[in-house]
């Protein structure tokens, strides 16, 4: 496989990542209830992480040869993360961003396999750590229900 095919597996790794961000720091921003404090500095933390596995992703694109991808119109074709709801209940959105960490789980595994295919170490060590990230917040968010 080419680094063409690992770039293209990255950009949705990217859109995915930056779709996820918003609707966090979205539920962060919105979350209310009895467990406001507990999820609101969870949220934090996570959207904060995934600031920094945005930049990441990109690097990896450019350090590829591409241009990284940095719309919003470019980011909505080709992820596949739904808009959160701001009017949604805590327990809605624990919910609904349990349900991302799994789609987002399915983008980055099929990342890995371009990344394995193409021998690309670099890259596949990279999405093997973030998918060890998003199974931790998938536990975390699990047990938070």
């Amino acid at each position: 496989m080419s680094n063409h095919a690992v770039v293209k597996a990255l950009k949705f790794v990217l859109a995915d990542n930056y779709m996820l961000y918003l609707k966090t720091q979205n539920y962060h921003w919105n979350v209310e209830g009895p467990h406001f404090k507990v999820l609101h500095l969870m949220f934090e933390e996570q959207y904060k992480e995934l600031a920094d596995a945005i930049d990441k992703v990109a690097e990896l694109i450019r350090g590829l040869g591409e241009k990284a991808p940095g719309t919003f119109d470019a980011y909505i074709t080709n992820t596949t993360i739904q808009p959160g709801n701001e009017n949604a209940s805590a327990d809605q959105m624990v919910k609904e961003l349990l349900d991302d960490q799994e789609t987002i789980h399915k983008t980055l595994r099929k990342a890995l396999d371009s990344a394995q295919q193409a021998n690309d170490e670099v890259v596949a060590s990279f999405l093997i750590e973030r998918l060890t990230v998003h199974r931790k917040i998938a536990w975390m968010l699990k047990s938070s229900l």
